[in-house]
């Protein structure tokens, strides 16, 4: 069992170290908010830091899950960033969703102090979170990889390397960008169905069966039919996502028509007052035409 850190305890690091402290391992764990992080203690044990360097103190491996790039950085490489305290050879798992610049950067940063650094997102949400079967898409050298995946994969159920650093910034973005079409093509379906007089559910659970089958439509087709969104992936966050991959598409040239769209669409849900909605409310827009 190694002795590791999480920084960064919402709604999904708050039950990815649960995981880590439950299948043995020493968990030391840092939250900007210090409530957070007792509370987190008071249910999983292990201990609270004040800060990334001090919760990173002679830690193996430590993992974060923080906001954006400027969060990010600033626990890793800012004021008593975890960088500072970690030992050579350690290994830094991020599970941010952030840019592959970041990624990069810290990648480069980190070697050399001599630690290893795996940019490794995740997808799932907070159900995956919670029921330890994300999926995480991996940025780095491949043997502190392979070091840090088996204590990767107590709240996981599958974890890939996809390259070097940066890559698995890039592949969650392909995550996204594929995403946020099908919950706009779905919105769309679903909208058509009760406009046409149609038993919504009931046509789902038809067409569910064919070749229109998907993650979105299994978890959250019914749900968008009730309008309920008050759970989930937040549409603040996917606007976040979707950011980025549009940043890295004017770097790389690849054309996303439909993901500038569907981000405008989400803008609009945001001044509906709906930043905290699951992405799904998406339908939300339809619904006002």
């Amino acid at each position: 069992m190694a002795k590791v850190a999480f920084l960064g305890l919402g709604v999904m690091g708050f039950p990815m170290a649960g995981y880590l402290a439950k299948n043995g391992h020493e968990v030391t764990v840092y939250n900007r908010t210090r409530a957070k992080a007792d509370a987190w203690v008071a249910k999983y044990g292990g201990k609270a830091a004040d800060t990334p360097k001090a919760a990173a103190q002679g830690a193996s491996i430590v993992f974060s899950c923080v906001g954006d790039d400027p969060d990010l950085r600033a626990v890793t490489v800012g004021a008593n960033g975890a960088f500072e305290s970690m030992a050579k050879d350690s290994i830094y798992v991020d599970h941010t969703t952030a840019s592959a610049n970041i990624a990069r950067e810290l990648y480069a940063e980190a070697a050399k102090k001599g630690i290893h650094f795996i940019d490794a997102p995740v997808s799932g949400g907070q159900a995956g979170a919670e029921n330890g079967a994300l999926t995480v898409m991996c940025g780095g050298a491949a043997a502190p990889f392979e070091t840090a995946k088996p204590v990767i994969a107590h709240f996981a159920k599958a974890v890939t390397l996809l390259g070097p650093s940066g890559a698995g910034q890039l592949t969650k973005m392909v995550n996204q960008i594929c995403i946020a079409g099908l919950v706009q093509g779905l919105s769309e379906g679903i909208n058509f169905a009760l406009k046409a007089g149609l038993d919504a559910k009931q046509v789902l659970d038809v067409i569910g069966k064919g070749a229109a089958q998907s993650w979105q439509m299994d978890n959250r087709g019914k749900t968008m039919v009730e309008d309920k969104f008050d759970f989930g992936f937040a549409v603040d966050w996917m606007r976040k996502d979707l950011r980025i991959a549009l940043e890295e598409s004017n770097k790389n040239g690849a054309p996303l028509p439909v993901t500038e769209i569907v981000n405008g669409y989400y803008g609009e849900i945001q001044k509906m007052g709906g930043g905290r909605w699951d992405t799904s409310s998406l339908i939300r827009r339809l619904r006002k035409a």
